[in-house]
């Protein structure tokens, strides 16, 4: 789905928000994508490496200390860590930790991005792998599925204090492996929107609290994506005034739209809009069939009659590709009046507010059966399976994700995923855009209780090749008006089937 032009936009993504949150592939990319992969994990997996490979140098190499301390290997480049400001911050870290106590060595493990997929196979592979991995995202732990120590135990034997989550995000990191994470960086979703749009159109803003009704025509109903598709085809509009439910409306003419999903792969768009799902089956190749839901399916329906039906309320590829339209970055443009996506989209909207436009944020909206489904994109450290010091490891990381996480989660550009310390978080957000108000950075503490269980992300046989296929359908939902929908739904699912027993 990538062609350099997008590989830009998402190379100047994580410059802008240093942070490596979701998962990825490189494929052919259309006149628009809507994605929320970064480029943590648009370099191919690396599962497996001969033990024999050579591997790259760490820009921090492991001690050689004679010390009597347990000595416990910190990995970074897997996700973001990795340029002078980072590094500077988490040597400190690592010298606090150290200071704090004499049972305990913790030796920083600097690999750049681009080796590091190598890097840590080839650890592994020898039985040298690293005692902790991170900051990492869904995506690139994906790529060494199984690698992972269930830390439920340890969370249970050393008294660790979970309530300091919520719950929801507990079980976020619950797969078949175990409790593989603790909740660390967190980039909940919000419904981005434009008041200004809503005052023109003479309609009401989305609720900011979760399990506020809507006003429409005078009437209370529910937040979902029922009333969402009517208030952004009311919302889009074309270049005689006219909105999308009119008669007279011209869908090749349009000038403003009612609502994005922005940046979104389609798993999140599905997932948002149908519910999160195990979408295979099977317990070893030859064994797995894709299992993609029915509520999967009518979601990609509903996106496509959204972009290309008869009253269009969402860009198409091509006018989503458009230079007007933000190439890609349609919330961006102006020219949209809501975008659906997470926390870290609040480093992409300068050219908004340098214009002089103004955006607040609402709650995710319900599913057809009332129920809200989030998505939350998150970053968190992994202990490999292989560590010989369990104990020792789970220590390093409780201290990682609470106290070190007061310095570390300021230079990842994450908000905290422990709610008590997201003060610090949207302080700098509300520089960056004072305009927003309180209520509206409310919306994603908020939104914390909200995650896809299992993640839009979650992990697939062969991994890489069958997000990609799914991006493909995507891309062709964006590009294709005249669809056998059915067809090549199906088609989907056959080819999945077959990818994941490669």
């Amino acid at each position: 789905m990538r062609t350099s032009r997008f590989l830009l936009i998402l190379l100047a993504l994580i410059l802008g928000m240093a942070l490596v949150a979701c998962g990825g592939t490189a494929t052919e990319e259309p006149a628009s994508s809507t994605t929320d992969q970064t480029a943590e994990e648009a370099a191919p997996a690396a599962t497996t490496a001969p033990a024999e490979e050579a591997a790259p140098a760490a820009t921090t190499a492991p001690s050689t200390s004679s010390s009597s301390k347990v000595q416990i290997r910190w990995f970074v480049g897997l996700g973001t860590g990795t340029n002078p400001e980072q590094i500077a911050v988490q040597e400190e870290v690592v010298k606090d930790f150290n200071d704090s106590q004499d049972k305990i060595e913790l030796v920083l493990e600097i690999v750049p991005y681009d080796a590091a997929r190598d890097t840590l196979a080839t650890q592994i592979a020898s039985g040298n792998g690293p005692d902790i991995i991170g900051p990492v995202g869904w995506g690139g732990s994906n790529a060494f599925y199984g690698q992972w120590l269930d830390i439920g135990p340890l969370i249970e034997s050393s008294g660790f204090d979970t309530s300091i989550f919520d719950p929801a995000l507990i079980e976020f990191y619950q797969t078949e492996e175990g409790q593989v994470g603790l909740p660390f960086a967190v980039f909940p979703g919000a419904m981005y929107f434009v008041p200004s749009m809503f005052d023109e159109s003479g309609l009401a803003y989305p609720p900011q609290v979760y399990g506020e009704k809507y006003e429409l025509d005078g009437e209370m109903v529910d937040w979902n994506w029922d009333t969402v598709t009517e208030v952004a085809k009311r919302l889009t509009i074309d270049v005689n005034g006219n909105n999308a439910t009119e008669e007279g409306f011209d869908a090749t003419q349009i000038v403003q739209l009612g609502y994005s999903p922005q940046w979104q792969h389609p798993n999140s768009t599905a997932t948002f809009y149908g519910g999160a799902a195990k979408i295979y089956e099977g317990e070893a190749k030859g064994s797995y069939i894709s299992a993609i839901p029915d509520s999967w399916k009518e979601a990609w329906r509903w996106w496509h009659e959204g972009m290309w039906g008869e009253q269009p309320f969402i860009a198409s590829g091509p006018l989503a590709g458009s230079p007007e339209f933000g190439g890609g970055n349609v919330f961006n443009s102006g020219k949209a009046a809501m975008g659906l996506t997470q926390t870290w989209y609040t480093c992409c909207l300068g050219e908004f507010r340098d214009a002089g436009n103004e955006f607040q944020l609402g709650i995710q909206p319900a599913m057809a059966n009332g129920v809200v489904q989030g998505r939350i994109d998150a970053d968190t450290f992994r202990i490999w399976k292989g560590t010989q010091n369990p104990n020792e490891a789970f220590t390093v990381l409780a201290y990682l994700i609470t106290t070190g996480g007061d310095k570390l989660l300021p230079i990842y550009g994450a908000m905290p995923a422990i709610a008590d310390k997201t003060e610090a978080f949207f302080e700098v957000k509300s520089n960056d855009y004072p305009f927003v108000t309180p209520e509206s950075w409310d919306v994603f503490v908020q939104g914390l209780a909200y995650p896809d269980t299992p993640s839009a992300e979650q992990y697939l046989p062969n991994w890489n090749e069958a997000f990609a296929r799914i991006q493909t359908f995507g891309d062709l939902l964006q590009n294709t008006k005249d669809l056998d929908f059915d067809a090549e739904f199906q088609k989907l699912q056959d080819d999945l089937t077959v990818i994941y027993n490669k």
